[in-house]
């Protein structure tokens, strides 16, 4: 039977490169997006034409009713879940947090934790033996920002990050008896244009410097090891989140 992955924010940047990626793997995909369906069908296009299987589902997974949607859509689509990807997050506009308001962090909070939360929630009641599944992988897409804080830009974001972190430790203690591994990737500085998304377009040209490798990394570089984390290759792998920072 195929192995099955959704890949949230897979539309785009480290998504997009995961879901290509994937299906070179074998894994029929799932590309999920919020509003640019154009991206999301053009990286199944690319899927389809090599021989693989992909499909989009929309859905924006701060809101729960979407993301139960999308899920069912899966389901019906690729079959049991085998993987999860929980990619998909927004960054804001750089600033300190004494001048960031309500709106901005609730909706920090709400796609980057909450959404990730509910994901790994809906995955666990595929994968998990406890509800008949027969195991699976999740792999939470972190930030080097977690550790480094993001002083003076987005202590928001750098917060949510720190947020997966922790949900990665405990969800993989919860399933590891029940044959889910659960694990994250922290990108650092990656070329990709959530930078631009965050007004801030040239950020990985101009933060390379400060790199002890001395350049951005790829959205590639970064799937490879989401890649890696999902497949037998790691299967004693657990609770554990990978730097893809260059050193930083």
């Amino acid at each position: 039977m195929q192995a099955v992955v959704l890949i949230t924010g897979g539309s785009r940047g480290i998504g997009a490169a995961t879901a290509l990626l994937a299906a070179r793997h074998g894994y029929a995909v799932a590309v999920n997006y919020t509003r640019n369906s154009l991206a999301a069908d053009e990286v199944v296009r690319e899927i389809r034409a090599a021989g693989g299987t992909a499909i989009t589902v929309q859905a924006d997974v701060a809101v729960e009713s979407q993301v139960l949607a999308m899920f069912a859509r899966v389901d019906a689509k690729l079959g049991r879940l085998t993987a999860l990807v929980n990619n998909a997050g927004v960054v804001d506009v750089a600033c300190r947090v004494d001048a960031m308001d309500l709106p901005r962090l609730q909706r920090m909070f709400n796609t980057n934790i909450l959404g990730s939360f509910v994901c790994a929630r809906e995955a666990v009641k595929r994968m998990s033996s406890k509800y008949g599944g027969s195991g699976g992988c999740i792999v939470n897409v972190s930030s080097a920002a977690a550790r480094l804080g993001a002083a003076g830009q987005y202590v928001d974001y750098a917060a949510s990050k720190g947020a997966i972190d922790t949900l990665t430790i405990g969800l993989a203690k919860e399933v590891a008896m029940e044959g889910i591994r659960v694990n994250g990737v922290r990108p650092g500085i990656i070329n990709t244009d959530i930078h631009a998304s965050g007004g801030q377009p040239d950020r990985a040209r101009l933060m390379a410097p400060q790199v002890p490798m001395q350049r951005a990394g790829t959205a590639l570089e970064v799937a490879q090891a989401i890649v890696w984390l999902m497949g037998q290759d790691s299967s004693y792998t657990t609770g554990t989140t990978i730097d893809v920072a260059g050193g930083r």
